[in-house]
């Protein structure tokens, strides 16, 4: 089956290059680079990030006042 790709002229030149070296044509590089991609094991489960969470202890001000809130991080208080 033919079909059509864009491809990077970089990737292009080095795939050829590749072949070239192996003695095989571009069609049967690709095909087995392809084959190789969809056969790769997906992980079992998946990444899940999880943030780290510390315990800082108790609020050192109330955050309602405005006022006490800006002399905390001014270090005023």
């Amino acid at each position: 089956m033919k079909t059509t790709m864009n491809l990077d002229g970089e990737l292009l030149r080095e795939a050829k290059k590749r072949a070239a070296e192996q003695g095989i044509t571009l069609t049967r590089l690709f095909e087995e680079a392809l084959r190789d991609k969809l056969t790769e094991e997906s992980p079992s489960e998946p990444y899940v990030f999880a943030f780290p969470t510390v315990d800082g202890g108790p609020p050192m001000v109330d955050v309602a006042d405005r006022d006490a809130l800006y002399d905390l991080l001014d270090g005023r208080a």
